[in-house]
């Protein structure tokens, strides 16, 4: 088994406030005297549940966290977290829901704490972040179109991307094309999370109605041959979460995940951990899984992050600088 801790990695689908630590959350919770023992086992880590469950439980978590300090501390911690498993460029999602509410002046200055601590990171340990703004599916199109607004007016050099998380189960992905639109003609990089739970359908839905070029997970489209010869053909990358899907059931089992089969066909894949202290995972532990279930080498691991350069919401100067770094690993 390889020593996957300290190879170079870059991961495309994080989301900030899922990546906070357990002991990060209880001890914020303790500091505003709010009680949060629900979320947590008898050995301190998120609860087991259902996807609905999970959401639940993460809508919860999320209320400790409420002005713009407590994202500024939050983003400190997750990237200490990921800089410690090899992670030398990142990309989370931010929600403005989660941040000041929707509010456009709230979300700035949360937006500025979270920038602010990237910098602060990217000297301290050399990890570089960028922000996709997120719009939460099951919170509605209406709402999205208020979260596309913050993003559209903030969109820049750390914040370079929009797209949209939540129930899967919710809504058509026209219903927030209008959403998808503004962030466009922003100049936003655009991802969407679709075929964790919807079948081959809601991910070609969403390639149509959204037009992103970015799907985040996408394993349903394993089911579909034609649909899979259309990804590889056109270029769409598929932010695969494999620990995650394991975990919450949308992939049997490791040696049974997709992601082989979609990469064997011509898809364009990478390796992300989504929301990794709720699954129990890290960039170290989806590989250490990734070459127990199919072989996987340092060869697999250098073609998937060259994927994810080539893929990642950055400007060139920045891709630059990430290759010099990969290329002297």
């Amino acid at each position: 088994m390889s020593d996957w801790r300290d190879r170079p990695k870059l991961e495309l689908h994080l989301h900030l406030e899922g990546a906070a630590p357990p002991p990060f959350i209880r001890g914020l919770a303790a500091e505003k005297g709010q009680d949060l023992s629900r979320l947590f086992d008898e050995r301190g880590h998120y609860r087991r549940g259902s996807f609905e469950e999970f959401l639940r439980l993460y809508e919860a978590a999320c209320t400790v966290l409420q002005t713009p300090e407590d994202f500024r501390r939050l983003t400190l911690a997750v990237l200490e977290d990921s800089a410690s498993h090899g992670v030398i460029y990142s990309e989370a999602f931010l929600s403005p829901d989660f941040c000041g509410g929707g509010d456009l002046e709230a979300w700035r200055d949360h937006l500025a704490a979270i920038a602010d601590a990237a910098a602060e990171a990217e000297k301290q340990s050399g990890i570089i972040l960028r922000g996709i703004v997120t719009c939460i599916r099951h919170f509605g199109p209406d709402q999205a179109r208020r979260i596309a607004r913050c993003a559209a007016e903030t969109a820049g050099d750390f914040l370079t991307g929009f797209g949209m998380a939540g129930a899967e189960t919710v809504g058509r992905p026209k219903d927030y094309a209008w959403a998808f639109d503004c962030a466009r003609e922003a100049g936003l990089r655009l991802t969407c999370h679709a075929g964790e739970w919807g079948g081959p359908d809601m991910v070609a839905d969403t390639l149509r109605d959204l037009r992103p070029e970015r799907i985040g997970h996408g394993i349903a489209a394993a089911r579909d041959p034609a649909l899979m010869d259309r990804l590889a053909e056109d270029g769409i990358v598929l932010e695969i979460c494999p620990g995650s899907n394991v975990y919450l059931g949308s992939a049997p089992s490791w040696d049974r995940h997709p992601i082989a089969r979609l990469r064997e066909r011509g898809v364009k894949v990478t390796v992300s951990t989504d929301d990794p202290p709720w699954f129990h995972t890290t960039m170290t532990r989806e590989w250490e899984e990734l070459e127990r279930a199919f072989g996987w080498g340092e060869a697999d691991l250098a073609e998937l992050n060259r994927v994810a350069l080539g893929a990642a919401f950055c400007d060139e100067a920045t891709k630059e600088r990430i290759r010099k770094r990969l290329e002297a690993a």
